[in-house]
């Protein structure tokens, strides 16, 4: 089975981050990634900014991929949003549960992220090819692991094509997820995601707000180096091509960057890899 490289962008706020955004994917488009995916905010919050990005990627003649997330949406948005996909002629979602907007209590016609997979097959047949997501250190708010690969199943078995991990810095639990996945009957490719080292305060707020555990000496070297933004860039380099080299040669079907709209770390990484 060839294996898949793509790259994920936030929708830009401002006029000069879609110029920048422009740029980052020109250079990005280079390397012939499979696809670039768009996320997509809390609530729906950045619909239109996603269509938007979408669309340029689209024109470009790349291929592109919306995040699509369900919580605190009803039926009719998301009908709505997979019709101008549609028309559009985009073929590939990444469909989420997604966070509530904070403050809002109400969920919407959407519990789950295998409820949105079941309603867009319902919707649109085969037309699209569906993506979700996993975690191979578990989600924050399972109950248990085996919880976690149920759920994970429920979205695979509700007809997704394949699946994105969230980050993580330890090959082992990757191996050991996609083991138990198989072992469940889960055949469909399991893409690790990848999250290049550019600066030690954003990565510990998202580790520790989505649950991807930044190994102790990894924390700790990085934590070392204070603000010499050089060797914290240096030795994140060394630290995830590592990761990226073992996941490929023990099998992994392929990588998904996660960029933070910026090109130079995946594209460093790409290169050292010999992509």
């Amino acid at each position: 089975m060839p294996r898949t490289f793509s790259f994920e962008f936030f929708p830009p706020k401002t006029p000069e981050g879609a110029a920048k955004l422009r740029a980052t994917r020109q250079q990005l488009a280079q390397l012939k990634p499979d696809f670039f995916s768009v996320t997509f905010g809390a609530g729906g919050s950045t619909r239109d900014r996603t269509l938007e990005a979408v669309l340029e990627i689209q024109r470009d003649g790349l291929e592109a991929a919306p995040h699509l997330s369900c919580i605190g949406a009803n039926k009719n948005d998301v009908r709505t949003v997979l019709k101008q996909y549609m028309a559009a002629n985009i073929r590939h979602i990444v469909a989420l549960r997604g966070d509530l907007p904070s403050g809002e209590v109400d969920v919407g016609d959407f519990r789950f992220a295998n409820e949105l997979v079941e309603f867009i097959r319902a919707e649109t047949d085969n037309h699209f090819r569906i993506e979700v997501a996993c975690y191979p250190e578990f989600h924050p708010q399972a109950k248990t692991p085996r919880d976690d690969l149920q759920n994970f199943k429920r979205k695979i078995d509700a007809g997704a094509d394949a699946a994105i991990t969230q980050y993580f810095f330890n090959a082992d639990a990757y191996f050991e997820f996609v083991d138990e996945a198989r072992a469940l009957g889960v055949e469909v490719p399991i893409v690790p995601g990848i999250m290049p080292i550019a600066n030690f305060t954003t990565l510990a707020r998202f580790s520790d707000t989505c649950g991807a555990e930044i190994p102790r000496w990894i924390r700790s070297k990085l934590q070392s180096y204070g603000d010499d933004a050089a060797s914290i860039r240096a030795f994140g380099l060394d630290v995830v091509t590592g990761l990226c080299d073992r996941l490929l040669s023990q099998g992994a079907p392929g990588l998904h960057f996660y960029t933070l709209n910026q090109a130079g770390l995946a594209c460093t990484i790409w290169q050292r890899l010999g992509l």
